[in-house]
C-alpha cells in the first residue's frame, strides 16, 4: 500500500506527539520507503565516532534520527500547524496542496 506523502523536504513541521512534542523545525530529508523523516533539532542521537582524518579527535557526534511523517504536522504561513489537502490548481492543472485551515495554497 503506497501512503500519501505530505510533508516535503525543505518544510517546516511541528512535532504533535512524543518526547519531542511541541517542538518546531525544518525537514531535511524524507524516507518515503519507511514514511519517516529527518527533522532539524528533533530526535537528536549520540553516535560515537572513531578518530578519522574528518574527525581527528573521535568521540560523540550528536545528529538528528528519523521520526514517523505521523507524528509530524505542518506549519502553514500563519506559523500554526494544520492538517493538508490535495486539490486541483484551476490555472496549471497540477495537484497543490493546501491547508486545511485556512484554504490557502503551499508553495
Amino acid at each position: 500500500m503506497i501512503k500519501k506523502m505530505f510533508i516535503k523536504k525543505g518544510d517546516t513541521v511541528m512535532v504533535i506527539a512524543g518526547s519531542y512534542k511541541g517542538q518546531q523545525g525544518r525537514v531535511l530529508s524524507v524516507n518515503a520507503d519507511k514514511y519517516k523523516a529527518v527533522v532539524e533539532g528533533v530526535n537528536m542521537l549520540s553516535k560515537h565516532a572513531k578518530p578519522s582524518s574528518d574527525n581527528p579527535k573521535g568521540g560523540i557526534i550528536k545528529k538528528e534520527g528519523l521520526i514517523h511523517l505521523s507524528n509530524l504536522k505542518l506549519i502553514d504561513s500563519s506559523g500554526k500547524p494544520g492538517r493538508i489537502g490535495r486539490k486541483i490548481d484551476d490555472k496549471t492543472q497540477k495537484s497543490v496542496r493546501y491547508s486545511k485551515k485556512t484554504g490557502e495554497v503551499i508553495k
